[in-house]
């Protein structure tokens, strides 16, 4: 996801999308955990959606 495509989300879907990467997060964590994680580089791309989700929603804040 590039950070464009989240600055056209309004202040709820960035809401919205940041519970969903979480959610990806620990289920991607568990896989790791489990030896059934497919590509272990996804979870530092979901890491870093999320920082960059959070970034964006503290910007608007400011506004």
């Amino acid at each position: 996801m590039k950070a464009n495509e989240v600055r056209k989300l309004s202040a709820a879907e960035l809401d919205a999308k940041l519970v969903e990467l979480k959610k990806d997060l620990f289920n991607l964590r568990l896989q790791h955990a489990t030896n059934q994680l497919d590509n272990p580089v996804r979870i530092a791309e979901v890491k870093k959606d999320i920082a960059r989700v959070k970034t964006i929603l503290r910007e608007q804040q400011g506004r």
